[in-house]
């Protein structure tokens, strides 16, 4: 049913695992299919906990290649709606009203470390890194800053967002991105450990506590996507993106206009 990643059941737990290792899980068309696909079956599924796990020594690595290509042809309107999905996919992890948790192996880069850090819980091994690199190849980290700064505040976002740098397990959990660091061969084990704790409470109050936490500040995130969108879309626009673009795909330094 899936062709990036493997969706299984275990008693009241569902585990999501990307398994596009060979593309350090980059973020594709299908990706975004299939993970919004595998949601919506946890969600009308039994199971009361999520895992989302990936394979291969990165976690994702962002955007997919082929994708990226793609882009430099693409109209407003095709732009748009890639935008629009991402931002789907971004939101409705957020969102899902069953408790998540990220087991992150290896680097969660741009769109891949919205991924790892939007589920309610992220834990992160010692090998993980974590980086939101979209302002070095001229993009805007339009949604996922939406989020970000919710999480570690704006001083700590201005530092990941502006310099694009790529961060530490340690550093990560230091600025509060990251709840727990692990060591890599006990990663999957602490993810199901605090899956069969969180399963002792009663997944009543769980959904009902994750529902009031959702509706803290769902006008505020909602407008600040529908902003982060429009900034990616003029971005798009610009002599900087398509170099960007270009010169990520030729493995060279940008020459930006300015």
């Amino acid at each position: 049913m899936y062709t990036t990643l493997n969706l299984t059941f275990e008693g009241k737990v569902a585990t999501l695992t990307l398994t596009r290792a060979e593309k350090r899980n980059a973020i594709s068309h299908a990706l975004i299919d299939d993970f919004l696909a595998a949601l919506r079956e946890v969600e009308a599924s039994a199971a009361q906990v999520l895992i989302v796990a990936a394979e291969g020594k990165a976690f994702s690595a962002g955007m997919d290649l082929e994708n990226l290509k793609a882009l430099a042809t693409h109209s407003a309107e095709e732009n748009h709606a890639h935008s629009e999905r991402i931002a789907e996919l971004f939101h409705t992890l957020y969102d899902f009203p069953k408790t998540t948790i990220a087991a992150v192996n290896g680097a969660a880069i741009a769109g891949g470390a919205a991924l790892a850090t939007l589920c309610d819980f992220t834990l992160a091994s010692t090998a993980a890194s974590f980086g939101y690199t979209e302002v070095r190849i001229g993009f805007v980290p339009a949604v996922v800053s939406a989020f970000l700064i919710r999480q570690v505040g704006e001083k700590h976002a201005r530092d990941l967002l502006l310099t694009g740098r790529i961060i530490t397990a340690e550093e990560a959990w230091r600025m509060g991105l990251v709840n727990e660091v692990v060591e890599a061969e006990k990663l999957r084990a602490r993810a199901q450990e605090l899956a069969e704790q969180l399963l002792e409470n009663s997944p009543a109050s769980l959904r009902a506590t994750k529902a009031l936490l959702r509706e803290y500040g769902r006008e505020a995130v909602e407008r600040d996507i529908r902003s982060g969108m429009e900034a990616n879309a003029d971005m798009r626009k610009t002599a900087d993106f398509a170099e960007g673009v270009k010169s990520f795909l030729e493995r060279r330094k940008p020459r930006w206009s300015e």
